[in-house]
C-alpha cells in the first residue's frame, strides 16, 4: 500500500487542477442547475420527445426537477449517490446490456492506479466507478484533459465527480514539463492519501480503435518519484497498477471520429468546432451503444527495465481484456482481416441493424476510417500476441 508521504509536495497548492471539495459542491450545483446547456442535455436524455417538440418547456421542467434533486446534496459522495441513478438509466436506455468481470482481481483495502483504454470522454471512467460503487468499493479520482474545461458545464460536472485536470495545452518545453510534473505529484499525493486514480493509457480517445499505452504516460507517472533511486520500481512498489478494458459494441461517436480521421489524413490537421467536446459527451451518453463490457485485470507485477516495457505489458493486459463483439468481427471481415480463434458472442438483431445503418449513413470517403475503428481491435489482438484469450471466458494469467 502507498505509504503516507512526509515530502513537501503534500503542501503544494493543487487548486487549479483538483476536484471540487465538499464545501464547494452547493455553489457549483446552483451554477449547473441554471445552465441552459445542462437542462437541454438532461431533457434529451430523460424526455427526448418533449425536448424535441417543446425545448423551452422541457428546459423549464428539467431545471425544476434538477433543483429538487440537488436540494439536499452537500458533498461529493451525495452527488455520486444521485449520479448512480442517472448512470443506471443510461445503461438501461442506451445499451443492450452492461457486464463486468475481474472485480475479484482488484486488490481491496488500498488505493489503485487504474490505467484504461479510452473510447468515450465521460463514460469510460463513469462506468468503471459505477461498477466499483455497486460493489461497495471506493470510486476513483479521474484524470481529464484541460480541453474539457472549455466544454462549460461538462468540466464542472466532471470535477464534482472527482475529476482532476491534466494540462495538455501548455505551450513550450519547460512549461509542458512543469505541467507533467504537477500532474505526477498530484497522482502521487492522491494515492498516498488513499484515493485511487483512473487515467487513460494515452492522451485523448483512441479514435482509430487502436488501444496503445504511451510510454510517455509511464514517464509522467514516474516523475513524482524522480528523487528516489529507481523511479519506476518505486512507482510499482507503492501502488497497485490495475489495467482496465472497456468495450463498446457500437460507438455513438463513430461517424464523427471517422470524419475527423478522414480530414486529418487529407489535410494533416483537424480543428475542433466550438462546443464539439460537449456534443461528443452528450452523444456518447445518449447514443445507443449495444452491449458494453468492462474488464478489470490483475495488478501489474514484475520487474521492468524501462517505461516501454511497462507500457507493453499494459498493452497486453488491456487488449487481452477487450471483448470483441460481432461489430468488430463484421468490420474485420469486410476489410479482409483474419479474425482470432476466440469464440465470438452471438449477434443481436437490433445491434446488427444499427451497425448496418451506420455504414449506410457514412460518406464513402470516411467509410474506410469507420470500418478501421471496429476492425482495429481485431488487429490489436494479433499485434500484442494475446490470441490465447477466450472472448468472454476466463482472463488468461
Amino acid at each position: 500500500m502507498c505509504a503516507v508521504s512526509r515530502r513537501p509536495d503534500r503542501l503544494e497548492n493543487f487548486d487549479a487542477i483538483r476536484p471540487y471539495r465538499d464545501d464547494e459542491v452547493p455553489a457549483v450545483l446552483e451554477r449547473l442547475v441554471r445552465d441552459r446547456r445542462v437542462n437541454q442535455a438532461v431533457g434529451t436524455l430523460r424526455a427526448p420527445r418533449l425536448s424535441r417538440l417543446a425545448p423551452p418547456v422541457s428546459r423549464w421542467l428539467v431545471e425544476r426537477g434538477l433543483r429538487s434533486r440537488v436540494a439536499g446534496i452537500r458533498s461529493v459522495r451525495d452527488f455520486q449517490q444521485m449520479l448512480e441513478s442517472y448512470v443506471a438509466q443510461v445503461i438501461a436506455t442506451t445499451t443492450a446490456g452492461f457486464t463486468v468481470d475481474g472485480l475479484d482481481r482488484v486488490p481491496r483495502g488500498k488505493p489503485r492506479l487504474y490505467v484504461s483504454n479510452h473510447r468515450d470522454i465521460a463514460l469510460d471512467s463513469a462506468l468503471m466507478n459505477y461498477a466499483l460503487w455497486l460493489e461497495g468499493e471506493p470510486t476513483s479520482r479521474i484524470a481529464i484533459g484541460d480541453n474539457l474545461l472549455d466544454a462549460g458545464p461538462a468540466g464542472d460536472l466532471m470535477r464534482l465527480n472527482k475529476s482532476f485536470v491534466v494540462r495538455r495545452s501548455t505551450k513550450g518545453t519547460k512549461a509542458a514539463y512543469a505541467a507533467m510534473a504537477l500532474t505526477s505529484r498530484y497522482v502521487r499525493q492522491s494515492l498516498e492519501e488513499g484515493e485511487s486514480v483512473w487515467i487513460a493509457q494515452r492522451e485523448g480517445r483512441a479514435k482509430d480503435g487502436l488501444d496503445r499505452t504511451d510510454p510517455a504516460l509511464v514517464k509522467m507517472l514516474s516523475l513524482a518519484y524522480r528523487d528516489d533511486a529507481d523511479a519506476l520500481p518505486r512507482l510499482l512498489e507503492r501502488c497497485a497498477i490495475v489495467p482496465v478494458s472497456v468495450s463498446y459494441e457500437l460507438d455513438p461517436c463513430d461517424l464523427a471520429k471517422a470524419r475527423e480521421l478522414g480530414i486529418r489524413a487529407t489535410s494533416g490537421t483537424y480543428e475542433k468546432a466550438k462546443g464539439e467536446d460537449l456534443s461528443s459527451i452528450v452523444a456518447g451518453i445518449t447514443g445507443f451503444k449495444g452491449r458494453v463490457h468492462l474488464t478489470f485485470g490483475a495488478p501489474i507485477a514484475g520487474a521492468f527495465d524501462d517505461p516501454d516495457a511497462l507500457a507493453a505489458m499494459l498493452d497486453r493486459e488491456i487488449v487481452g481484456g477487450f471483448r470483441l463483439f460481432p461489430t468488430h468481427l463484421t468490420a474485420a471481415a469486410k476489410l479482409g482481416v483474419d479474425a482470432p480463434p476466440d469464440g465470438a458472442v452471438a449477434a443481436l438483431p437490433q445491434v446488427s441493424q444499427a451497425f448496418d445503418a451506420r455504414l449506410a449513413a457514412c460518406p464513402s470517403e470516411d467509410l474506410p476510417y469507420l470500418l478501421d475503428q471496429y476492425a482495429n481491435p481485431v488487429r490489436n489482438r494479433a499485434a500484442v500476441a494475446v490470441n490465447d484469450h477466450v472472448n468472454g471466458g476466463p482472463y488468461p494469467r
